[in-house]
């Protein structure tokens, strides 16, 4: 049983308590992303369990007829251990749900991975096209030339504001520049691409851009949100016609999850403080 701050976020420690999950959010027309909770393994035995997990949940999710992709971390799969078995997890990872018509997102971490991360999503996409997706993180400095890379890789990027605490000397530290940077972000991708766009936000303010933007270019897209953020936007969403998919993580690693995001930006405490009470 989790705790009830745990509860809303988190939808159980098992894949059956998220599949559950899942489809209550199916009946209601919101799309998920489940994602077993775990980061920064520096055993490569860690690194395997949940790579058999992950490779299981595949499986599962397509012969449970979900609408649900699976989303993983790059520390989670290798990446604290190698870039070699970081990159050679990912790939098989995606081969194996293409094989059975599951998407995977990965998650992008702090600065450093970056440039890892975003060479080895370029190269998958290519030899696995449209199965695969990439998160990018307005606040860092260097998105706008990451975005321009991968305008036309053949993979979806979902566009987030980001929520780790980086140095002002490759990030921008304040929430108006920030906003400015995602809001031109978001732009850029309506603009240079007709599929595989996903704006992640809760703000009211960018969500409205998306739809903005999405009848301007006729760009196919979708808005992403967390698992306890929002819930009500996300019904409304859904029921306007708007694709929405809601970022479901679960296993029983969920302490360290929460401690983890609180200490990465205090930010993070004071958002989920709001979202609890539903502000």
């Amino acid at each position: 049983m989790l705790p009830p701050i745990a509860n809303r976020f988190v939808a159980g420690e098992t894949a059956a308590a998220a599949f559950d999950h899942t489809r209550s959010m199916n009946d209601d027309g919101i799309g998920v992303l489940l994602n077993l909770l775990g980061e920064h393994y520096g055993d490569p035995a860690d690194v395997d369990t949940d790579m058999r997990a992950y490779r299981q949940l595949v499986r599962d999710v397509s012969r449970a007829d979900l609408d649900a992709c699976v989303s993983v971390k790059p520390s989670q799969i290798g990446l604290d251990v190698s870039e070699e078995l970081f990159a050679r997890n990912y790939r098989s990872l995606v081969a194996h749900a293409a094989d059975h018509d599951v998407f995977v997102w990965c998650d992008m971490e702090d600065s450093d991975t970056t440039d890892v991360t975003l060479d080895t999503f370029v190269d998958v996409a290519r030899d696995h096209p449209w199965t695969v997706g990439q998160c990018l993180q307005s606040n860092l400095k260097r998105t706008r030339a990451d975005l321009e890379r991968v305008v036309d890789v053949p993979g979806a990027i979902r566009i987030v504001k980001g929520a780790y605490d980086e140095p002002a000397s490759i990030a921008y530290t304040e929430q108006s520049r920030v906003n400015e940077a995602y809001r031109d972000d978001i732009a850029f991708l309506f603009e240079h691409r007709d599929r595989g766009v996903a704006v992640g936000s809760h703000d009211p303010e960018m969500v409205s851009l998306a739809r903005r933007l999405g009848e301007e270019h006729g760009t196919d897209y979708e808005i992403q949100m967390l698992m306890g953020v929002r819930t009500d936007a996300q019904h409304d969403l859904a029921a306007q016609g708007i694709d929405v998919r809601q970022y479901v993580p679960y296993g029983g690693k969920w302490l360290s999850y929460f401690y983890r995001r609180v200490r990465e930006r205090k930010g993070n405490a004071l958002f989920a403080l709001r979202a609890i009470l539903g502000r």
